[in-house]
C-alpha cells in the first residue's frame, strides 16, 4: 500500500482488511480492499474509511454470505450515513454538502472476486497468458467520468429533459459544468435539491432546482471467479492512471520485487508527471503540498497478490487477520495482503 499527498489535506483514504468478513468468527473469510478518492475536502473519504467495511460485515452476517446484494447494501448504508451527517451539519457547516468521494472496493471471498466502483478509481488484473508467458492487463472496474462518451450518453438517457446535464467547460466534460464524475458517495448538493441553495458557495449552486438526483451512489459491480492464471490486482485512484496505462502498471508489478511495489508504482507515476512538466523528479518532490496539486493528484495504490493456493486458504478461514488504513505497509508473502 502506498499513498502520496498533493493536497494540503490528504483527501485520499485506503484500507485493507483480511480475515473474517462477518461480525462473528464463523465467517465468511477473505480480503477487503478500499480506495477512497475524496474531493472538496477529506470528510467523505474519511467517513467511508471508518464505516463502509463495518456495514459490509453487518450485511454479510445478515445474509450469511458474500454477494453483490451485500456489497450494494453496504454502499447504500454508507451513503445514507454520510447524508445524515450533512443534514446535521448543514446549519453551521453548509459546504460539507459539496464534499464527496469516489469509492473503489475489492472483496475476495470463497474463490470469487467482487469489484464495486463509484467514480474513476480503477482495478486492474494481471493475468498470465500461458501460451506466451506474458502478463496481460485486464481492467476490472467500470468508470464513471463524463470524459467517457458512454457515460455522457448514460447521463443524457437518465436526464432527457436536460440538454445541459453534461457540459464541455475549459475543454473538460463536466456534469452540470461542475464535476467530472457521475457516481460518488456524498456530493449531496447534486443529489438533493434542498442542499443546493444558499449558503452553499455560488459555484456549486444550480440556477434551477432539480427533481431527481443528478449523481448516483449505485456502484457498478463485477463478479470474477479467481482463476489459477490470475497473478495480482492493482487497486488505485485516478492519480496513478493519469500517468500510467493499465499494461505499464502491470509490467512494473510483474518485473520488480513484491516488496515495496505499490511505492514503486507511485514513484513511476510521479516521474511521468515531472516529465510532462519538463522538470526533474527531484524538483517535483520539493514542491509544497497544496501547490503540488497543480502538478499531480493525490495517489493511493494497493497491490494484492493472488498466490496459487489463495482461494482455498481464503475460503477455509486460514487468512491472517490484517487491518491497515492509509500510510504504507509491506507484509510477508504468505499473508495474501498488500504491498
Amino acid at each position: 500500500m502506498a499513498v502520496v499527498q498533493a493536497n494540503n489535506l490528504l483527501e485520499d483514504q485506503s484500507q485493507v482488511e483480511s480475515g473474517c468478513l462477518g461480525l462473528n468468527d464463523s465467517g465468511p473469510y477473505g480480503t477487503f480492499v478500499g480506495i477512497y478518492d475524496g474531493h472538496g475536502g477529506p470528510e467523505t473519504s474519511r467517513f467511508i474509511n471508518d464505516n463502509l467495511f463495518q456495514h459490509l460485515k453487518r450485511c454479510t452476517s445478515d445474509q450469511q454470505t458474500m454477494s453483490v446484494e451485500v456489497i450494494r447494501k453496504a454502499f447504500q448504508a454508507t451513503e445514507e450515513g454520510f447524508l445524515s451527517i450533512v443534514t446535521r451539519r448543514w446549519p453551521t457547516q453548509p459546504q460539507i454538502a459539496a464534499v464527496g468521494s469516489c469509492c473503489l472496493v475489492g472483496v475476495i471471498c470463497s474463490g470469487t472476486l467482487y469489484v464495486a466502483n463509484l467514480g474513476d478509481s480503477r482495478a486492474v488484473l494481471g493475468r498470465l497468458v500461458k501460451a506466451t508467458g506474458e502478463i496481460l492487463a485486464i481492467q476490472l472496474s467500470a468508470e464513471h467520468n463524463a470524459s467517457i462518451e458512454s457515460v455522457r450518453q448514460e447521463m443524457h438517457s437518465l436526464h432527457p429533459d436536460d440538454s445541459q446535464i453534461v457540459v464541455l467547460k475549459h475543454n473538460v466534460w463536466r456534469v452540470k459544468g461542475i464535476i467530472q464524475i457521475t457516481r460518488s458517495i456524498g456530493d449531496v448538493y447534486l443529489k438533493k435539491s434542498e442542499f443546493n441553495r444558499e449558503p452553499l458557495y455560488a459555484k456549486f449552486r444550480l440556477r434551477e432546482p432539480f427533481q431527481r438526483p443528478i449523481l448516483s451512489a449505485d456502484p457498478a459491480i463485477l463478479v470474477h471467479p479467481v482463476q489459477p492464471q490470475d497473478q495480482f490486482i492493482i487497486f488505485a485512484s485516478d492519480g496513478l492512471w493519469e500517468h500510467l496505462s493499465n499494461q505499464e502498471a502491470v509490467d512494473i508489478v510483474q518485473n520488480h520485487p513484491r516488496n515495496g511495489i505499490a511505492k514503486r508504482l507511485v514513484k513511476t507515476a510521479l516521474q511521468e508527471a515531472a516529465k510532462k512538466r519538463e522538470m526533474r523528479y527531484s524538483d517535483l518532490k520539493k514542491i509544497d503540498r497544496g501547490v503540488r496539486r497543480h502538478f499531480h493528484d493525490d495517489i493511493s495504490v494497493v497491490v494484492i497478490f493472488l498466490d496459487s493456493d489463495f482461494a482455498s486458504r481464503a475460503s477455509s478461514g486460514k487468512v491472517p487477520n490484517v487491518s491497515v488504513k492509509g500510510g504504507g505497509i509491506t507484509l510477508p508473502r504468505n499473508t495474501l495482503a498488500p504491498t
